[in-house]
Parts: structure tokens; C-alpha cells; sequence
């Protein structure tokens, strides 16, 4: 299993490449999943079902089961926010996991660049970016490819990806 990131500003377009690139992958046969870091207070339960009420009373965790899918929530209570390598052993094996977020980690990950978002590029500063998707020209020694070339943006991904192991032991090496 190997890992790779997604690191940019609000607005750049790292969802929506993401959303492009899985279905790429998968054409490829490999099994994707995504971590997505939310820098706010989220829900992905509707208030008022009945797995929303049970947490509401108190869960600690709420596992909803149907015939096509199954979810986990579990409710930290006050408790640190997991860090990277403890969501990661959270998942199922698959050929590659994309981090969307979690960018003070030091797994390696691709920039992705708009130039329209009038933001400063994040490569100069985070030693972890190892290439960049945009929509303009950058100086650089890295490795870039346009947002929209979602061929050369998989390949770029696929190069740059690191084994999970490692990913996790240089985030051991962190603390």
C-alpha cells in the first residue's frame, strides 16, 4: 500500500482533480482511498436518524450497516485529533491511499496550483512537496504537469508515492 498527498490552498482544486484521477486509476485496476482532512466541525450523519441520535447520546462510536455500504464515526469526546498514521491503520488494504490535507505531515505530496487563487506556492516551504499540478509556468526543479492532464497528474502521483510504512515512520520521527 502506498501513499501520496494532495496539499494546496482552498479554492486550488485538489478535490476536483482527485475526482478526475480515481476514476483514472481505477480504469488502471488499482484500489483507491482517500483521507480528507476538514479543518472545521463536520458531519456526515443527517441530524434527527437515528445513528445521528445515538451519538448525540453519547456514543463513543456508531457503526451504520446496509446491503451497499458501512461507516464508521467515531466521536473523539475532547480527545487529540488523530494524527496521519493512526487514520491510516484504520483502512482497508488497497494499492494506493490519497491524504487530501493533514499538510504539516511529512508524507511526500503534490501541490496543486491555481494561479487564479492569487495564493503563494507551499513547495519552497514543505520539504514533502515532490511535484506540482497547475495551470501556469513555475521555476522549479520539481516536477510539474497541468491540472488537466489527468494522464501526467496520475503518473506524477504514482512516482512520487511511498510505501505507508515509511510515511508512518517518518511521522514517528516527527513528534
Amino acid at each position: 500500500m502506498k501513499v501520496i498527498g494532495l496539499a494546496g490552498w482552498s479554492g486550488a482544486g485538489k478535490t476536483t482533480l482527485l475526482t478526475r484521477l480515481i476514476p483514472h486509476f481505477n480504469a488502471q485496476g488499482l484500489r483507491v482511498s482517500v483521507i480528507k482532512h476538514a479543518h472545521h466541525q463536520f458531519d456526515v450523519d443527517v441530524p434527527g436518524k437515528d445513528s445521528w441520535r445515538h451519538r448525540e447520546a453519547g456514543a463513543a462510536e456508531v457503526l451504520v450497516a446496509s446491503s451497499n455500504r458501512w461507516a464508521l464515526m467515531h466521536e473523539l469526546r475532547g480527545a487529540a485529533e488523530p494524527r496521519l498514521p493512526e487514520l491510516l491503520s484504520k483502512l482497508s488494504a488497497v494499492d494506493l491511499v490519497v491524504v487530501e490535507g493533514f499538510k504539516r505531515e511529512p508524507h511526500r505530496k503534490i501541490e496543486v496550483h491555481r494561479a487564479a487563487n492569487g495564493k503563494p506556492l507551499l513547495f519552497p516551504d514543505d520539504p514533502g512537496i515532490a511535484g506540482i499540478a497547475t495551470d501556469v509556468a513555475i521555476d522549479t526543479r520539481l516536477p510539474t504537469v497541468h491540472l488537466d492532464d489527468i494522464e501526467a497528474a496520475a503518473a506524477l502521483m504514482l512516482r512520487a508515492a511511498m510505501p505507508v510504512e515509511e510515511a508512518v515512520a517518518k511521522s514517528a520521527a516527527m513528534r
